[in-house]
């Protein structure tokens, strides 16, 4: 009923136009600026932490993830390697002139594809996509890549 008088009041809004309640706590937001070549954590931290870029680690209420469960496993690094690349397209989306950033993201992306094509060979598919190292269609074989410690006896 109160959006039905909302609306009955601002007929000119329409569905692309939000409102402010009558009573509604204004905030100001803030982004922190990235100057070039900033420090970067490792591949495993950065998974870690959600960030590549220790500027930018601002934990919400200051709690820390701790772990990575896959870390040290090949799944782990690939994971850990596939975040680095989406934090340095980032970085590199408002930073392209920075041309450490692009080797760095060019090294990661090689090593990426290399670890990569060895897991599909040596465990199977990570996505249908991965059919290309495959000799044959292998995308619902058991077992899944969570699955390779426990029934392989490893940890």
């Amino acid at each position: 009923m109160a959006n039905r008088n909302y609306m009955a009041e601002h007929k000119d809004c329409n569905y692309k136009n939000g409102h402010l309640e009558p009573c509604a706590p204004l905030a100001a937001a803030y982004v922190p600026f990235q100057q070039e070549n900033p420090p970067t954590y490792g591949n495993t931290e950065a998974l870690m932490r959600g960030t590549l870029f220790p500027g930018l680690d601002l934990p919400f209420m200051n709690v820390v993830n701790k772990t990575v469960p896959c870390a040290g496993t090949p799944l782990g690094e690939i994971m850990a390697l596939g975040f680095v690349i989406k934090e340095l397209n980032l970085y590199l989306d408002t930073h392209c002139d920075d041309e450490e950033a692009f080797m760095m993201l060019r090294k990661i992306i090689a090593l990426y594809n290399e670890g990569r094509e060895k897991y599909v060979k040596k465990y199977g598919p990570l996505s249908v996509k991965d059919s290309i190292y495959t000799d044959s269609y292998k995308w619902l074989c058991d077992p899944w890549p969570w699955e390779y410690t426990e029934r392989m006896g490893h940890k």
